[in-house]
């Protein structure tokens, strides 16, 4: 009988973790009532009963229902020392999971209202990132991602300020929200801004529309990540496509099946893609809301798509790849896969 090895010792990188979603309930049940804040009673009964609350984001009332209890969740976020534990906790629960490297994603307009404008807000985020990398020996970096539900020259903004701090902390750019809104080349200049600046492209694409969304992706804003991409399956040529290029998708199961993407953890097209050659990064997307964090999704695989340890690993070095952690921290993790695997 084959040993089954602990997945949370897996050394791996996190590429797909957004801020308020990475919350711990215990948190944010604090914070609300720190602020008198009134959760949603599904939100609520969610966070006290330990599982994650009955949605279904595939037509737009479900995405609304959802985007209106992450709404509730960010509201509790006041004050930079909320930010800072908010930061602090991720950290830490990543480093349960076996994760090295962290790139947790944010929009700082989200926050600026309560902590003094656009730019004290990314400074507050950055500074919390840095602290809590120090504190907890792991690799933390920030994506700053823009909303596609607002308008493109917001995005460009924040293209412009993410640049402006990439030698504090911002590695990446993205696009998230309702993928069903807001063309992907509408937001091409705010992309080319950033890549100009060295920063990575990793928007949202292939999750709650199909494989088109994928391509507008790479056609569009050049990405060199996909945020999901999960929906590229059905079309075998962009599977190629992704393959050639190396075009990392970071793959959220648990994210998926809560959403209604997937009827069930086993319809992930996981083990599709891995074998097309296409790179993956195994993410959490957001526990708070979907229950479960990154060391689960390595579970899922293991479970429901009979990945072996030898292929576990092989997703953690590809998640590994796909980061923008310099090179001492890849070869620091990689030796650390390889020591995972002989162990």
């Amino acid at each position: 009988m084959e040993h089954v090895r602990d997945v949370s010792e897996l050394p791996k990188a996190h590429l797909h973790l957004h801020f308020t979603g990475s919350m711990r309930s215990a948190t944010l049940l604090e914070l609300a009532d720190k602020y008198g804040v009134r959760l949603p009673e599904a939100l609520t009964d969610a966070l006290t009963s330990g599982e994650p609350p009955k949605l279904r984001a595939t037509d737009e009332r479900g995405w609304f229902r959802f985007q209106r209890l992450y709404d509730a969740a960010r509201s509790c976020l006041r004050e930079p020392e909320d930010i800072q534990r908010l930061v602090r906790e991720a950290a830490e629960e990543d480093a349960k999971d076996g994760s090295g490297w962290l790139e947790i994603q944010v929009d700082p307009t989200s926050y600026a209202p309560r902590l003094g404008g656009l730019i004290p807000a990314l400074e507050i985020i950055l500074d919390a990132v840095e602290t809590a990398g120090r504190e907890t020996g792991i690799g933390m970096r920030v994506l700053v991602a823009a909303n596609r539900m607002k308008h493109p020259l917001d995005a460009r903004t924040l293209a412009r300020l993410a640049v402006r701090y990439a030698d504090r902390g911002v590695v990446g750019f993205g696009l998230s929200n309702d993928e069903r809104r807001g063309m992907a080349r509408d937001f091409d200049r705010a992309f080319a801004i950033a890549r100009e600046g060295g920063l990575l492209s990793a928007p949202h694409g292939g999750e709650l529309t199909g494989p088109s969304s994928v391509r507008d992706c790479l056609d569009d804003l050049h990405a060199t990540r996909i945020g999901h991409g999960v929906r590229a399956a059905e079309d075998p040529r962009l599977l190629k496509r992704l393959a050639d290029r190396q075009i990392t998708c970071e793959v959220c199961p648990a994210s998926n099946v809560a959403l209604g993407v997937y009827e069930k953890a086993e319809d992930v097209p996981l083990r599709k893609l891995f074998e097309a050659g296409v790179p993956l990064a195994l993410g959490a997307d957001d526990p708070l809301l979907f229950g479960s964090r990154l060391a689960a999704q390595y579970e899922i695989a293991r479970q429901y798509h009979a990945f072996t340890d030898a292929e576990l690993a092989e997703l953690a070095r590809q998640s590994v790849r796909g980061s923008a952690a310099p090179e001492g921290v890849r070869t620091k993790l990689l030796a650390g896969i390889d020591d995972w695997l002989t162990s």
